[in-house]
């Protein structure tokens, strides 16, 4: 069976990288049949809470990622946090030292950083070996360690020899021999390093394919010397190519919105994101733009991933979200619109409860000239704001047509029984007919006459949601005494 995993750090909001990442693991999962397995990395302890722990699993929540195994459901193979698995780092890494692929350092981080910088000056490559640790390990430095309750690093004793993998998406990729030199796989605080951790996690964890960003491909040699010591089945791995920002460069907070949060607060659609954010590396087999979830699930496929660079385009993003705020249900879409509203000042929860029939009607009138959830107040002023309509010129004949004929429909809704679009829809053609002004200029006169704008809403709708008493009153204030 394949299983796959997500292995967040809890260092922050979760940034659109690691939620590209997720979502490719997900589809894959869900497109085979497979597992999907949250794996919290949390061994910085500087830098990881659990309050960003939960912000990351409420963001993976809220793009529709659900996870078979993890750390709040359990599973199998847990524990899933590696903060606490640190006895099973430990007893993997004595097993190395046990057939000699791993050995204790008694040297100090000072001292090593000074190995480092010896080799660099002399032009060599920053590769340790047991033999430059050697001089390290004495009796006396042992019982000093001892004495102090200090642990010695472990290292892993690098083979020196080339290493290669076949990359679902990048192809083969070589690493030459002597590539790297000997490193840390359990720091003197008993915590493991990434590295090692990851592999013996991903290993216990039975993980067969592994799809993450190309950053981690210089990781991958580490991997496969690891996997290599414990005769173990190496995964199949993929990394997905770089998002850079639209200047080129690798996205980062300069660019604007990065994490899902402020995709969130701007207010995008988790389906609308998701859509934007998978096209970023892969695209469907019948380059679609605009997809539902499910049928990215059923037609992902590592082979249609894509090794060059994806462009971040926030403009594509925005476009994709208003796709689907138009086709949305406006029950949901009145829902998510209501905190905005009421950030806004225009209603209280209270009035937006009171007054929900009318107001679904209003936010399904703006809909349709908003890009996201977050500029739906901005277009409903237009149903809020006051008012003071200029007195028409009827000194100018065309203009004047335009005042009889807005006249003669305030006193036609004065005998209206029912008040709907329809009914206002047959007023507005009778007054047309009987009064024959210039269309084009009625149309843009009422609507300034109503909203003190050239363009919103259909009129129809402006007339509906403003309501009679406000249509008739800034009417009579435009026309004044015919």
């Amino acid at each position: 069976m394949i299983r796959v995993r997500f292995a967040p750090s809890p260092t922050g909001f979760l940034h659109v990288g690691g939620a590209r990442t997720a979502l490719y693991n997900y589809f894959y999962a869900k497109h085979c049949g497979g597992k999907f397995i949250l794996r919290i990395e949390d061994t910085d302890i500087a830098r990881s809470t659990r309050e960003s722990e939960q912000m990351v699993l409420d963001s993976l929540l809220w793009l529709g990622i659900t996870w078979d195994e993890g750390p709040d459901v359990g599973g199998q193979y847990g524990p899933y946090r590696q903060t606490e698995r640190i006895n099973i780092y430990k007893e993997y890494a004595k097993k190395l030292m046990d057939t000699g692929a791993a050995y204790e350092v008694y040297a100090s981080a000072e001292e090593i950083k000074v190995l480092h910088e010896n080799l660099m000056n002399a032009g060599k490559a920053p590769h340790y070996s047991k033999e430059m640790f050697a001089a390290y390990d004495t009796p006396e430095r042992r019982d000093d360690f001892e004495k102090k309750g200090i642990k010695p690093a472990i290292f892993f004793n690098m083979p020196r020899k080339e290493y290669s993998f076949n990359d679902g998406i990048k192809g083969e990729i070589k690493f030459k021999k002597g590539s790297l030199g000997d490193f840390a796989i359990l720091r003197s605080n008993g915590f493991p390093t990434y590295n090692f951790a990851v592999v013996i996690d991903d290993m216990l964890m039975k993980i067969t394919d592994i799809i993450r960003g190309d950053d981690h491909v210089s990781n991958t040699l580490k991997q496969l010397a690891i996997y290599e010591a414990f005769d173990a089945e190496i995964p199949n791995f993929a990394h997905a190519s770089t998002i850079l920002g639209p200047d080129g460069k690798k996205l980062s907070k300069r660019h604007g919105a990065t994490s899902i949060e402020d995709f969130k607060i701007k207010g995008f659609l988790p389906e609308a994101l998701d859509n934007f954010l998978a096209l970023l590396g892969w695209s469907h087999p019948k380059g679609k733009d605009i997809m539902s979830i499910s049928d990215m699930i059923d037609n992902f496929s590592i082979d249609r991933m894509n090794s060059s660079p994806a462009i971040f385009d926030e403009t594509r993003a925005k476009w994709i979200n208003g796709h689907f705020i138009r086709e949305e249900s406006i029950d949901r879409i009145t829902e998510l619109s209501i905190p905005y509203i009421v950030d806004s000042g225009l209603m209280t929860y209270t009035q937006a409860e009171s007054n929900l029939k009318w107001l679904k009607k209003a936010v399904d009138s703006v809909r349709k000239g908003v890009l996201t959830i977050s500029e739906i107040p901005e277009k409903l002023k237009v149903y809020f704001d006051e008012v003071e309509p200029s007195l028409i010129d009827c000194s100018d004949e065309k203009f004047r047509k335009i005042a009889v004929c807005l006249k003669n429909m305030t006193e036609m809704m004065e005998n209206m029984d029912a008040w709907n679009p329809k009914e206002i829809i047959d007023l507005v053609k009778r007054a047309l007919k009987d009064n024959k002004p210039d269309r084009k200029c009625f149309y843009g006169c009422l609507r300034k006459v109503l909203t003190d704008q050239d363009e919103g809403p259909e009129l129809v709708d402006i007339i509906f949601l403003l309501g009679r008493t406000k249509v008739m009153n800034r009417i009579d204030k435009a026309v004044g005494k015919l």
